[in-house]
């Protein structure tokens, strides 16, 4: 790979990891952050919340974006933006100004996720995005896994300012590579002239907004006000459909969700995050309750899945190259249904080795997903629409995330008989962390039948050609056919 090549890969890898930090890296610090403040758990955990809401809400919009002024344009201030807005978080006097720059912080953080993924097209030969998909997977992982950890270090040593200062020097640093190292953004023909849906975009962010907030207040418990946010999140979807139809140029054009490689690909996205958000949610509380380990080493165990995926990212990605997205993807969805069923059976009588080589084989197969579905799509998309369709893989990835917590959450809960897990039974806890997996891995039987059903299309037809055509007509029109440019786009060929 050419020195240049190399060094624009460093700047989109950077620009990766700074947001998947600061995903983490605020939980570390909420119990100083309740007494420095004086206010109550309920309030400090939107520090958490608000940069989670920004990202979902707002990503697709900020793909898109990116594919009408430039990718590189556009990612520039998303960093200028993250950055200062990490420099507001330090210095934030009150509590409400934290969470307000937070807030900034989660948008900096959509715009860097969105187009970092949609610039490899631009940057990496298409032999190559495999690799480049695994490695921005990798510097992820990362970047969650150190969070809670540097987070930690650094309240210690720095307080808990620090945990948001770090961030002013990686984003100058940020900054520089991609000013430097990115090529110039080429004015596409097909977005000349091209205004940004309005309508669109805000009853998406309405539909999102509520949505989420549905999923994660009341902690899985379901009330009056969660069914109130799902009836706000469905009107809006109602609405995002009807503008959509209606807009010249559509945030999302309907015609191109009819495509089915697409679907699939997101669908399965949102599945594998369900399963791994239940990964987060029941594995502290099985290995304390259930296996009785101290919270030292309740962190060394759970630490093993993070670092499988981070150093797994590399390799999967260059498996990928060499033997296909499509099948590489059956693989990785395959792998993580195995573990999720090893999980569901192991007894607790197993002991650590009955928890830890089930997640490594989630953990590793997860990142074989991860860079096949990335480039399944990002290989074969048109040029106008990377921005936009990588938007759209981000929030597959934080709806299944954050449906995760709340769904398998409760699940758990439920199948352990209690209300309240910290005093459940062993017995009660292993029993719920069997229930949660084996409903985990139902979940990926669904999307493997789903991702090998997207693969039975007509071979007369390439996925990047008929994403195109169909985005490019009315909703109701019939796609137009054209004949296929080598394989399958699915394979991981450029159509």
């Amino acid at each position: 790979m050419p020195a240049p090549t190399r060094w624009a890969l460093a700047s989109l890898s950077l620009s990766m990891l700074m947001p998947s930090l600061d995903t983490s890296i605020a939980n570390a610090g909420l119990p100083t952050l309740a007494q420095a403040f004086a206010a109550p758990f309920q309030a400090v955990q939107w520090i958490v919340l608000a940069y989670l809401l920004a990202i979902t809400t707002l990503i697709v919009s900020a793909g898109r974006l990116g594919d009408i002024i430039g990718r590189r344009r556009l990612l520039l201030i998303g960093i200028c933006l993250f950055t200062l807005a990490s420099l507001l978080c330090g210095a934030a006097p009150t509590l409400t100004l934290l969470i307000a720059a937070r807030a900034a912080q989660g948008l900096g953080a959509a715009i860097m996720l969105a187009l970092t993924i949609a610039l490899v097209g631009e940057t990496v030969p298409s032999a190559r995005i495999g690799s480049a998909m695994g490695l921005l997977g990798t510097m992820s992982a990362i970047g969650t896994t150190l969070g809670p950890s540097l987070g930690g270090v650094l309240i210690a040593g720095l307080g808990w300012r620090s945990i948001f200062f770090v961030n002013v020097p990686l984003g100058v640093l940020s900054f520089l590579l991609v000013r430097r190292f990115l090529p110039a953004d080429r004015r596409e023909s097909a977005t000349a002239g091209v205004r940004f849906d309005h309508a669109g975009t805000l009853s998406l962010v309405l539909t999102l907004a509520a949505y989420a907030l549905a999923m994660t207040i009341g902690r899985g418990r379901f009330g009056a006000l969660n069914v109130c946010l799902l009836t706000v999140a469905a009107l809006g979807a109602g609405l995002f459909v009807l503008a959509e139809s209606r807009a010249a140029s559509p945030l999302i054009p309907l015609g191109m969700l009819r495509e089915r490689v697409l679907r699939a690909s997101l669908g399965t996205s949102a599945l594998v995050s369900t399963v791994m958000m239940a990964t987060l949610v029941v594995g502290p509380f099985y290995l304390a309750r259930a296996l009785g380990l101290e919270a030292a080493l309740v962190g060394v165990v759970l630490s093993v899945g993070p670092l499988v995926a981070a150093l797994g990212g590399v390799p999967a990605g260059r498996i990928v190259d060499r033997l296909g997205a499509g099948r590489m993807t059956i693989v990785g969805l395959s792998g993580i249904a195995a573990g999720s069923f090893l999980l569901a059976v192991s007894p607790a009588s197993f002991g650590i080795p009955g928890y830890v080589v089930p997640m490594i084989i989630v953990t590793a197969s997860y990142a074989m997903f991860q860079a096949a579905n990335n480039t399944v799509i990002m290989t074969n998309i048109r040029a106008d629409r990377r921005g936009v369709i990588s938007g759209m893989l981000s929030l597959s990835r934080n709806l299944g995330l954050i449906t995760g917590a709340s769904v398998m959450g409760a699940v758990f809960a439920l199948a352990s008989g209690t209300s309240d897990i910290m005093t459940a039974r062993p017995e009660a806890v292993a029993t719920g962390m069997q229930m949660t997996f084996a409903a985990a891995a139902i979940l990926m039987v669904v999307a493997l039948a789903i991702a090998i059903s997207s693969r039975a299309l007509p071979s007369s037809e390439s996925f990047a050609s008929r994403l195109t055509s169909r985005a490019a007509q009315p909703a109701n029109a019939e796609p137009h056919r054209v004949e296929e440019h080598q394989q399958s786009g699915y394979l991981g060929k450029p159509a």
